[in-house]
């Protein structure tokens, strides 16, 4: 095997380089995207106590006024979080647009995040907005997104707990590397156990986040092969009650229905968050063949009969897991990001 010259290696890197540089100017401007640093993180509760004391109060004037004018915001911003983290780190990248007419795509306009639901974003614009205006220069769009998720998880009934902070915003977004990176509604549990151990994230977590379709909705295509063709059977899931079975065929037919549709993760308590979702899990009432798989498989069944019956171990451990998820990627140095000092903000 030949080994390349520098000068060849040289040409090569600077290759690399332009088409990066090209990449970068097709996003759509925004200041959640930032020059590179080579500087380790390390998130604490208290990082912006000086710069921005009051941080937390301006965002929480946003998410509560939001969870009042709209309900929605709230399970589309904790999804928001769960799908920035898990693409690239939480780097605040989903919130980038792309440039209008571009071919290379950002992460939110991605097929696999269509349905992100924009009152998600307008609930992080806003608070930006806000806290620009106070603190200008100083916090990530990650640590909005990270802190408007947990208050919208505190104000549906869940927990409140501490937020650390310190997450520099991403300087790359790019749409190709969000499929393989996110849960779908069809995989399997090996494929998800697989998947959240890349994250650094363990079974368990995978239950305990799962959680959080205690709250929200998910349109018919995500679950409808569950209703008439489930895994090419030709019939239903045998693992869906045959009451609930009914009540979604009638809302969503095999072919020709209306797009926009929607079911309640949690048919019983659909705007609470609490640990019902664990006890329809046992009750067969599970939305996504995702969520009803937690119970069938002998890996994760013990955790979600346990979550069923205590909802503060399952408040406890949500805590835990969404710090370890809100902590993926952003501890490493020499990833590319900033916390807006060189450049002000602008987000479609």
């Amino acid at each position: 095997m030949s080994v390349p010259s520098s000068s060849s290696a040289s040409s090569s890197m600077f290759v690399f380089t332009c088409l990066l540089i090209i990449f970068l100017l097709t996003l759509h401007s925004s200041n959640c995207l930032a020059k590179p640093t080579n500087t380790t993180r390390q998130l604490s509760v208290d990082y912006y106590a000086k710069s921005c004391p009051q941080l937390e109060q301006l965002i929480g004037s946003i998410t509560s006024q939001q969870f009042k004018e709209s309900p929605v915001s709230g399970p589309a911003t904790i999804r928001l979080f769960f799908h920035d983290c898990f693409v690239e780190g939480c780097d605040g990248s989903i919130l980038v647009s792309s440039k209008p007419g571009s071919k290379m795509l950002a992460e939110r306009d991605a097929q696999d995040n269509k349905d992100l639901r924009v009152e998600g974003f307008e609930t992080i614009s806003k608070a930006k907005a806000l806290v620009e205006s106070k603190c200008p220069g100083v916090v990530s769009c990650a640590d909005i997104l990270a802190i408007a998720a947990r208050d919208f998880v505190h104000l549906a009934g869940g927990p409140y707990y501490q937020v650390k902070k310190g997450r520099w915003d991403g300087r790359i977004s790019m749409a190709s590397r969000v499929a393989s990176n996110i849960p779908r509604s069809n995989s399997t549990i090996d494929e998800l156990l697989k998947l959240f151990s890349s994250k650094g994230l363990t079974p368990n977590d995978l239950v305990v986040l799962s959680g959080a379709h205690t709250i929200g909705f998910a349109h018919c295509k995500n679950f409808v092969s569950r209703l008439y063709d489930y895994r090419g059977t030709k019939k239903p899931d045998p693992a869906i009650d045959p009451r609930l079975l009914k009540a979604l065929k009638m809302s969503c037919p095999h072919y020709g229905g209306n797009n926009d549709i929607v079911a309640p993760f949690d048919v019983t308590t659909p705007f609470l968050f609490d640990h019902a979702y664990y006890s329809n899990l046992v009750a067969k009432l599970g939305l996504l063949a995702t969520d009803q798989a937690l119970y069938l498989d002998p890996r994760t069944k013990p955790l979600v009969q346990a979550l069923a019956k205590d909802k503060q171990k399952f408040f406890q451990s949500f805590v835990v897991a969404m710090d370890k998820m809100g902590s993926i990627g952003v501890n490493r140095g020499g990833k590319q990001g900033e916390n807006w000092k060189d450049r002000g903000m602008h987000m479609s």
